[in-house]
């Protein structure tokens, strides 16, 4: 099939720089309500690669996400607030950007154009064929993120994808992609904003299933999150005074006492 980037057609308005800022701003939400849809049609996609990673995940093995640029930085993101959210290791989840961690903040010239980089950068982390890795890159032609795709297949190492064109050299490379198309941008080829908002939405739904798959959540509840701010201390506490029927003078004690929530019911439990 042929393989057209949507991501960098020629948006549907023109003449921006004429538009009143309400003009601006209601034809860019008139734009990000067809994200949502769009994800919708991937979910048979989504569905078959979380499945694939919650198997990794149960068998001892790691999630990595490896992207440049924006899609980069969205893998970060998802992967660095999986510790604080469900209490799991700094490591069953992570975030590689190509440039490494400077260019989470600032653009490193031609880092997204290597073809050998990516797998170098996965093999510091000594990724092996337990692991499970997910290249993202809203165009689908990334070379860094295509090539390190295509070394862990030579390795036998479970590969997954999201982009944001259909049939694109990344989703050739990856076991099991997801394409979401989103369609032409509000500004031409500004792939961080729709294909941006439909990658971070793809990720939060692959973490959260997986996570609560891997039992990470008790009824609707975040019972493994690290307490480590005084927001999250008393919503830890107003969580357990519930799950246990004690006030939340009690709740705060046992928190004090065993660090989270999980720990403080199975103790609580423990003892009555």
């Amino acid at each position: 099939m042929t393989f057209i980037k949507t991501t960098e057609q020629d948006s549907k308005y023109n003449h921006l720089e004429k538009m009143t800022a309400n003009e601006v701003l209601i034809n860019i939400n008139n734009e990000d309500k067809r994200v949502p849809l769009a994800v919708e049609k991937s979910l048979p996609q989504i569905e078959i690669l979380t499945n694939e990673i919650v198997k990794k995940l149960k068998s001892g093995g790691r999630l990595f996400y490896i992207g440049a640029g924006t899609s980069g930085r969205l893998g970060v993101l998802d992967a660095s607030e999986c510790p604080p959210t469900f209490g799991v290791s700094h490591e069953l989840v992570v975030g590689i950007i190509a440039g490494g961690d400077i260019a989470i903040r600032k653009a490193v010239e031609n880092a997204e154009d290597s073809k050998t980089q990516g797998w170098l950068d996965l093999q510091a982390h000594k990724i092996s064929n337990k692991d499970i890795v997910i290249g993202i890159a809203a165009s689908g032609t990334t070379p860094y993120v295509i090539s390190a795709l295509e070394k862990c297949n030579e390795n036998t190492i479970i590969t997954g994808s999201i982009s944001c064109n259909k049939n694109s050299p990344l989703s050739s490379a990856a076991q099991f992609p997801i394409e979401v198309v989103v369609g032409s941008e509000f500004v031409t080829g500004s792939s961080r904003m729709k294909a941006g908002t439909a990658q971070k939405l793809v990720l939060n739904m692959i973490s959260t299933a997986t996570m609560i798959r891997l039992g990470k959540i008790k009824g609707n509840k975040m019972i493994d999150m690290q307490l480590s701010n005084s927001k999250l201390v008393e919503r830890g506490q107003i969580m357990l005074a519930n799950e246990l029927s004690i006030d939340q003078s009690e709740a705060a004690v046992l928190i004090e006492k065993y660090g989270n929530v999980r720990n403080s019911i199975k103790h609580y439990n423990n003892g009555h």
